[in-house]
């Protein structure tokens, strides 16, 4: 299988710093952060195993590449927004939010088109 490495190690990153933020949630942050730092870890965590998803099927489809992308890009800004407003207290980072979740949205629908694309290539009996 042929990997978009580029896609896939950058996904990787998301995925750790979404579980280091998931930990602090659980382990260091106050109740009024812990919130705002669980629904950062889990959106990037759940974007960021899409976006390796996609790296993974990049070579079959450049929409799918292009969700993946789109996945880890609008993940990063998601999770990095909500841990700026609990953690620094940057509330105007609440505008910047609603980005990273249309790039997330778009990336849903840009694999699904993607995914339609793919053609179907029966594995080998024997």
């Amino acid at each position: 299988m042929s990997v978009n490495r580029t896609l896939a190690v950058t996904a990787c990153g998301l995925g750790a710093f979404c579980v280091l933020l998931g930990a602090f949630a659980a382990h260091g942050a106050g109740p009024q952060v812990r919130t705002l730092l669980t629904t950062s870890a889990h959106y990037g965590l759940v974007h960021a195993l899409l976006a390796v998803v996609a790296a993974g099927l990049a070579t079959h489809s450049r929409l799918i590449l292009g969700a993946g992308w789109l996945a880890v890009i609008g993940g990063a800004i998601f999770a990095l927004a909500l841990a700026l407003i609990g953690m620094a207290g940057l509330t105007a980072m609440g505008a910047v939010a609603p980005i990273g979740g249309v790039l997330m949205v778009a990336a849903w629908l840009l694999f699904a088109f993607g995914a339609l694309g793919l053609r179907h290539h029966p594995r080998d009996p024997s």
